[in-house]
């Protein structure tokens, strides 16, 4: 269902803070472990131009399902491959929880100081809804996501290279997925738990 809202409009910068927050850390990741593909395709930055699909973010915009340009690295740089695969992946959705715990900070203590008013603040929300989001969404073992690079190079030889063949046909399966509601399913409760989990971390700061 499109997700024409109200709120539409505060969706941008938050998606833009979101993707831009995930991106970089695959790309930092990388050449901090060896690989300096994303430094050399432009893509160790946080300028939100350079991870941009434009097709992918009018889809999250309307539909709240979409995808960034994915950060290229050369696992052969890496020491060890497999392992440095598995962090560049992982450094993605972590980023994104960290983000939204740093996002919560931020919230509270604005309420603190009786300054969380405004239009604006629905940016704060809505960025720290998208980093959970991000964070459960891409941990999904489904190609081309994150957490299916993580499988893939767990999996001994023959398996893993079974498993990558799939990834061609990963967008029309998580499409279909979307479609079906089975995403939703299983994302929904995750995302609950991690929100419960930040808010467990916030209760001991504050």
């Amino acid at each position: 269902m499109i997700g024409f809202d109200p709120d539409m409009i505060f969706r941008i910068p938050a998606l833009l803070i979101t993707l831009t927050i995930h991106e970089y850390a695959h790309a930092r990741t990388a050449v901090a472990l060896g690989d300096p593909t994303p430094r050399v395709l432009g893509r160790l930055t946080l300028n939100p131009i350079a991870h941009l699909d434009p097709m992918g973010l009018i889809m999250m915009w309307l539909f709240k399902f979409g995808w960034a340009k994915p950060v290229p690295i050369n696992p052969g740089n890496f020491r060890d491959g497999k392992r440095g695969t598995i962090l560049v992946s992982l450094a993605g959705p972590v980023s994104n929880i960290l983000f939204a715990l740093v996002t919560a900070i931020v919230i509270v203590l604005l309420s603190i100081f009786d300054l969380f008013k405004g239009e604006w603040v629905k940016i704060l929300w809505l960025t720290y809804s998208y980093n959970i989001v991000f964070a459960v969404f891409n941990l999904l073992p489904l190609p081309p996501l994150d957490g299916s690079k993580v499988v893939s190079s767990l999996l001994p030889g023959r398996q893993s290279y079974a498993f990558e063949r799939l990834e061609p046909y990963g967008p029309w399966i998580l499409l279909a997925l979307v479609y079906l509601g089975v995403i939703g399913i299983v994302t929904r409760p995750l995302e609950y738990a991690l929100s419960n989990f930040i808010n467990a971390i916030i209760g001991l700061i504050f």
